[in-house]
């Protein structure tokens, strides 16, 4: 596994983030454990979750896993970086929201810590993230909640998830004027080969406040792992919002030439949409939410793949980002 530092921060993170969303919902927790341990065997140090994964009835089930894993001991804790989130209700989802159990207000925030470390089975959070922009809540008072948990020792650092550029900037320009507060030092968003607006305005803001970047969704909802190929050869079909997708005919000729361009050079789509995200700048890893061991181990070769200048031609050929800002949108 190679290493790097997280933005601005001493934090030294694998260039692969391991994604827990699957945990419960979709991988049980044996099998969840398993791909874990797999993981730190293979180097991947940062772990990354959220207070309502497990969604519907089962919010926090992920953080459950997560914290009975950590029980087993053999320095499972010590070796991980952890990080969560906070924003979404706890509620299931057919329940009524009560005040103050959700968003970033500093009631909340203190709520949810507590209950996450519990969940957690751990006294304190290496990452705390902010899963969504709170528009009510100023940034004041969510910094005042942060250096409270700060000095308690629940949390060490603090991340963005889903926020604008303006956002990055507006809540880093406060915390500088509140002395001693390092602010945000990395920024979570959708960013792939076929999604490619982050480029936009969000990445050049988290490079210019030292934020590093961590893509979530780098297959694109499986877009980009041959579903087409996959499709032919009888295997599994594209579901949800790839199937969706796919039925844009535009759409399906971009995907397909991208699968024939990797045909050509020999390479598998998943792993060759994961190296490409490790060639960009400002990115610290991409997030793999492996449902086996089997998904793992081919998120770990994209780690050692070399990108030929010719094949990232290739791809920018097909899949062509927005270009610099603001030229981008401004002529």
């Amino acid at each position: 596994m190679e290493y790097t530092q997280l933005g601005r921060t001493g934090l030294e993170v694998g260039r692969l983030v391991l994604g827990t969303m699957n945990f419960g919902p979709q991988t049980d927790e044996a099998d969840s454990h398993a791909i874990m341990d797999a993981a730190l065997d293979a180097g991947i140090n940062f772990f990354d979750t959220a207070n309502v994964y497990g969604w519907g009835e089962n919010k926090g089930r992920t953080e459950s896993i997560i914290g009975s894993w950590f029980a087993k001991g053999g320095d499972r804790r010590d070796k991980v970086v952890l990080a969560t989130k906070v924003y979404g209700n706890m509620a299931p989802d057919d329940s009524p929201v009560w005040p103050n159990h959700h968003r970033l207000s500093a009631l909340n925030i203190r709520r949810a810590v507590d209950a996450s470390l519990k969940r957690l089975q751990t006294d304190h959070i290496d990452v705390y993230q902010f899963h969504h922009i709170d528009r009510n809540t100023p940034f004041e008072e969510i910094w005042q909640a942060v250096d409270v948990l700060v000095q308690q020792g629940k949390i060490l650092y603090v991340g963005s998830s889903n926020f604008p550029g303006y956002k990055i900037a507006q809540a880093n320009e406060i915390a500088a004027r509140r002395h001693g507060t390092i602010g945000l030092v990395s920024e979570q968003c959708l960013y792939n080969l076929a999604e490619r607006r982050a480029e936009m305005e969000v990445i050049p803001a988290a490079q210019d406040y030292g934020l590093g970047v961590i893509p979530w969704s780098p297959l694109h909802g499986g877009l980009l792992g041959g579903v087409i190929k996959k499709e032919v050869q009888g295997g599994r079909r594209a579901s949800g919002r790839s199937a969706d997708a796919l039925g844009n005919t535009s759409v399906r000729a971009q995907i397909q030439a991208y699968e024939d361009l990797l045909d050509k050079h020999g390479l598998q789509p998943g792993e060759v949409a994961l190296a490409w995200l490790l060639t960009r700048p400002g990115v610290t890893g991409p997030i793999v939410g492996p449902r086996t061991t089997e998904q793992l181990q081919s998120a770990l070769r994209a780690v050692e793949l070399q990108l030929s200048d010719e094949l990232l031609a290739g791809l920018d050929e097909i899949f062509p980002g927005p270009g610099p800002s603001p030229e981008a949108f401004a002529w």
